[in-house]
């Protein structure tokens, strides 16, 4: 659920309805058309292995063919952007957009599927330069927090007829913050996980910024070799262990990552695995001030061992945003862990 970004700048396994790649219009940032990727094979799987993970579509830049397993390349255009999105339980169920911190598995497969079991559209995506979604130059986002947070709405209304239910983790928490504030007719509730009221950088004086320690531990541990994927995975367990999320659990996400990310380059690798994508985005002006606005249920999710946001984030979250639930999470940090999958799917269905 964790950011590099702010510190740089200061299972049980769902069945998958269908995969597609959505296609955003740069120009009116607005979701211009959904282009279904279906399997050869009548048989829809889910990407749950990093096998399967390393045979998703890639883009390498926003105007190149895509190619995918499910259907084949898609005709470049040089003013569009693919949004790859992942669908769980049944499509006339009201929609949950679970926006990615920054790739979709942020979001646990056991969350994604027991929000499916209790009557609801589940759909996850990758925000821009991660994932599978279109990558351009991460090091240089040609857009904003609040480009991030239209995409949001932007899906959501072309996903649903209805208002979403926006979920968004980590860095993603911004987003559907900003999402939430800026496109209100486009959403019905919000939760948010693991995040914080501010943008990546200084905090303010009333919330606590990353555990210097910690940091000082993350920062020690040596840079992997991008394009090695075992070491990747390696670095990601080690990285997980000192935030006390679980090494074993961290180690399979970011192999999945690896063989969803576009690119060995370092640039890209870490967009995906350390989210440094934020540490160059414009996420001005300030959006705390605006959260006593909101006007639909919300939940906040928070690890009571969150060393990278400690939960007093979450707890002046939940205290800003009128009727807010604090859930806290007494065993987890920055992760959501599997065991907490059910907890969490309950208290999003009761908004």
């Amino acid at each position: 659920m964790h950011s590099f970004a702010a510190s740089r700048a200061s299972a049980e396994r769902p069945t998958l309805l269908k995969r597609r790649l959505l296609t955003w219009v740069d120009a009116a940032n607005s979701l211009a058309s959904v282009l279904p990727r279906q399997s050869h094979s009548p048989d829809l799987r889910p990407n749950n292995s990093a096998e399967a993970d390393s045979s998703v579509c890639r883009s390498d830049a926003a105007d190149q063919e895509v190619d995918d397993a499910f259907g084949g390349p898609l005709v470049p255009h040089t003013r569009r952007r693919h949004a790859w999105v992942e669908h769980f339980g049944d499509a006339a169920a009201p929609l949950v957009l679970l926006a990615g911190g920054t790739t979709m598995l942020s979001w646990p497969d056991p969350l994604c599927a027991a929000l499916a079991r209790g009557g609801r559209h589940v759909v996850r995506y990758d925000l821009r330069d991660s994932g599978t979604s279109t990558t351009v130059d991460p090091e240089a986002p040609a857009y904003t927090l609040r480009d991030l947070a239209a995409d949001a709405a932007a899906l959501a209304r072309g996903l649903s007829e209805r208002p979403a239910h926006l979920a968004g983790i980590g860095v993603g928490g911004m987003v559907a913050q900003i999402a939430a504030l800026d496109h209100p007719d486009a959403f019905s509730a919000l939760t948010l996980a693991g995040t914080r009221p501010v943008a990546p950088g200084p905090v303010d004086d009333d919330l606590p910024d990353h555990d210097a320690a910690t940091m000082d531990r993350l920062f020690a541990l040596p840079t992997p070799d991008w394009s090695d994927r075992a070491a990747v995975a390696e670095y990601a367990a080690a990285r997980e262990a000192i935030l006390g999320d679980d090494p074993a659990a961290a180690r399979a996400t970011a192999a999945r990552v690896f063989g969803r990310t576009p690119s060995t380059q370092p640039a890209v690798q870490m967009a995906n695995q350390l989210r440094l994508v934020f540490s160059k985005l414009d996420c001005t002006p300030r959006w705390r001030e605006r959260l006593p606005t909101l006007a639909i249920p919300a939940l906040v999710v928070h690890g009571r061992r969150d060393r990278f946001f400690p939960v007093g984030n979450g707890e002046a979250l939940a205290r800003k945003i009128p009727g807010a639930r604090l859930l806290v999470l007494e065993q987890a940090a920055t992760a959501i862990p599997d065991t907490a999958a059910d907890e969490v799917a309950a208290a999003m269905l009761a908004l």
